[in-house]
């Protein structure tokens, strides 16, 4: 058992130390804009709002598609993994287009969550152009999943990692200017990103073309035509599951289109809690990563028991984690707050909303490992309804209720806080519920 501790640790550890670079993308562009103008990182507020909504949930449809590659991984069908991820290329091909169509024309959203007359414009340029760096990075995150199907996260990590420099640089000189580059504010965070997802994508499929590791998966070979019948397995676990991660998703972002009508300082107060509870969420997220893809290959090898003690062992180390994130939040959000802005109002309401992000995480750490493992045993349509019912409407609902509205004898917040604390209640029950079904579902198997 404490070697496969082991083997998830360090395969979660690769896996963050990748996730975090993805993230410092994020943590860059806050700071850069945040330092541009406090309208700049109002804007970009709503506009990754938008733009991670859209993204993570396609992200989620592929990524769902783990399990059956780290099965094929444990049954040694090495031939039918290469085939495999090539008919997961037409899934990709559909994300792409319903991904672009919605970042390509955001209007009819920014007017529906009441976003103000004078963030819209620069919300809209910059999600435009984010649409033509979406292709890459759901491209990017098959290569990517493959990988940690196969328990070897490491050139991906590597290609993160190395990004991370170059879409610093290129942030700073799009945002600011320089060397006879005007100034391109927020937009200029969406053409760095869009830059350096192109050149990771080029690199994926020259590291494909030339390791040895990857031939015997023969992935290069011609393109065969759709086989409905595997599209619809994919169809069956990544539909739900991708409206899933749309549902928890949205759940959360959809906070900042909704804060977004109460200023620009609960806007940028807002974007500081949810850019450190995203920055969090990587670990009980690569863990999972880890677990399932462990979890997966004993379940394609033949052996139900050792899956379940690699259940056991990414459970143990996710509540660890979450425990220290937790506190770290709690004390020390004067400080975090305070590397985001300097603006006193912003970084006061900020440290406040950092005690409710913390109880947040530790419930979002155990939902999501049982997301993930439920999906090893093909279990996406109750984890759905879940989300659906608790997610949308006791988080986001509830949220808007007591924010603008009141319940009960609590009158109206007015407050980015209403919104961190009814998310937090809702993510408690849906983590306790998901346990249960998870519970269920290994002794039934």
């Amino acid at each position: 058992m404490s070697s496969e501790r082991r083997v998830i640790a360090r395969h979660a550890a690769t896996v963050l130390a990748g996730q975090l670079a993805v993230m410092a993308f994020g943590v860059t562009d806050t700071i850069v804009a945040g330092r541009y103008a406090e309208g700049a990182l109002a804007a970009l507020s709503v506009g990754s709002a938008v733009f991670v909504s859209v993204y993570v949930s396609l992200l989620g449809m592929l990524q769902a598609l783990l399990p059956v590659w780290a099965e094929l991984h444990g049954a040694q069908r090495t031939d039918e993994v290469g085939r495999s991820v090539r008919q997961a290329l037409y899934l990709c091909g559909i994300a792409i287009a319903l991904g672009m169509a919605i970042l390509l024309f955001p209007a009819p959203m920014l007017r529906w969550a009441e976003v103000p007359q004078a963030m819209r414009a620069d919300v809209e340029a910059y999600l435009q152009v984010l649409a033509f760096a979406l292709p890459p990075a759901l491209l990017f995150r098959v290569f990517s999943t493959l990988n940690q199907s196969l328990g070897k996260p490491q050139l991906v990590t590597w290609l993160q990692l190395t990004a991370l420099a170059p879409k610093l640089v290129l942030s700073i000189w799009f945002t600011f200017g320089g060397f006879g580059l005007p100034a391109l504010g927020l937009v200029g965070c969406g053409w760095a990103t869009l830059a350096v997802n192109w050149a990771m994508l080029a690199c994926a499929a020259w590291l494909l073309r030339s390791q040895t590791f990857y031939r015997d998966y023969h992935i290069w070979r011609r393109i065969e035509a759709p086989e409905w019948r595997q599209l619809r397995q994919f169809a069956r676990l990544g539909v739900p599951a991708g409206l899933a991660v749309l549902v928890e998703v949205t759940s959360f972002t959809l906070m900042a289109l909704f804060i977004a009508r109460l200023g620009t300082a609960a806007s940028a107060a807002h974007q500081i809690a949810s850019n450190l509870t995203a920055v969090a969420y990587m670990v009980p997220l690569s863990l999972a990563i880890a677990t399932s893809a462990r979890v997966s290959f004993w379940l394609g090898a033949g052996d139900a028991m050792l899956a379940r003690r690699a259940f056991a062992r990414g459970f143990e180390l996710a509540v660890f984690g979450a425990l220290l994130f937790a506190a770290a939040m709690a004390l020390l959000r004067w400080r975090l707050a305070a590397i985001y802005s300097a603006n006193p109002a912003v970084v006061a309401l900020g440290a406040t909303l950092l005690l409710a992000t913390a109880a947040y995480h530790l419930a979002d750490a155990v939902q999501t490992l049982c997301v993930f493992v439920l999906r090893c045993y093909r279990v996406t349509v109750m984890p759905l309804v879940l989300y659906c019912t608790l997610l949308w409407g006791v988080g986001l609902g509830g949220s808007y209720v007591l924010a603008y509205r009141g319940i009960g004898p609590w009158p109206a917040m007015q407050s980015p806080l209403a919104f961190w604390l009814m998310s937090a209640l809702a993510l408690v029950m849906a983590a306790a519920l998901l346990l249960a079904l998870l519970s269920s579902t290994l002794k039934k198997r």
